[in-house]
């Protein structure tokens, strides 16, 4: 339906027409709104994957009884419902003056995607032999050369499927982002539910197929990378 040359949605088009599209990169709320979710998405997943490694670094060190406590605690955003979050969210930024900022959507959005970059990075280090830190550093490595030369290769596909989690989290996520809305703060899901909600515009159609590659792109990115790296193995 993103390549229907109609004014309303029609499945089969009676014509062809790249006019939605056009009108997706031409017109500056849609344009503006593409733009926030991938710098929102990129800064998440940057944020999110340095907070979410380091955390699983160091679960990894605690006793097990203080590692379930933390570790729940961690992943708590996958389980309270997104709308609790966002009314806790809006009242706390409302306080610091952060909500309609993208910085505000990009903390948030951090806050959501750390589970899941904690949870691929914890699988890679449980599947890690613990002992080839040490190892290393018997044959006169740092601790800090340990970290790079063995163990930050071994946990990079994790990392790296953390990253892509995140990334995608925050392009999809919708519901916090409407709570912290603001004509500058405007993310691509929010601005397609809004237009949605105003009028039946065929450039929702065209936004759907691009989030699909934004999000489809990421990951079969890192499934290659990953397929590639089993091979030089």
């Amino acid at each position: 339906m993103s390549f229907s040359s109609g004014t309303t949605f029609k499945f089969p088009p009676d014509g062809w027409s790249l006019r939605w599209y056009e009108r997706l990169f031409t017109s500056p709320e849609w344009t503006a709104a593409i733009f926030n979710s991938i710098q929102a998405g990129l800064f998440t997943a940057l944020l999110a994957t340095l907070l979410g490694t380091t955390a699983a670094l160091g679960l990894m060190r605690l006793a097990p009884r203080w590692r379930g406590a933390l570790n729940g605690l961690l992943l708590s955003p996958l389980i309270v419902p997104h709308i609790l979050v966002a009314l806790v969210v809006f009242a706390a930024f409302l306080q610091w003056g952060l909500n309609g900022t993208l910085f505000g959507i990009i903390l948030a959005h951090t806050a959501m995607a750390i589970p899941f970059v904690v949870i691929a990075v914890t699988a890679r280090l449980q599947g890690m032999d613990s002992r080839l830190p040490g190892v290393a550093a018997s044959l006169g490595a740092s601790p800090f050369s340990a970290f790079r030369r063995v163990t930050f290769p071994l946990l990079l596909p994790g990392i790296l499927s953390g990253a892509v989690l995140a990334f995608v989290t925050s392009l999809d996520e919708v519901v916090i982002a409407l709570f912290l809305q603001a004509p500058g703060a405007i993310t691509l899901p929010v601005q397609m539910f809004n237009s949605v909600t105003v009028q039946i515009d065929p450039t929702i159609s065209a936004a759907s197929s691009l989030i699909v590659v934004l999000v489809s792109v990421p990951i079969l990115l890192a499934q290659v990378i990953g397929a590639r790296r089993g091979k030089g193995r």
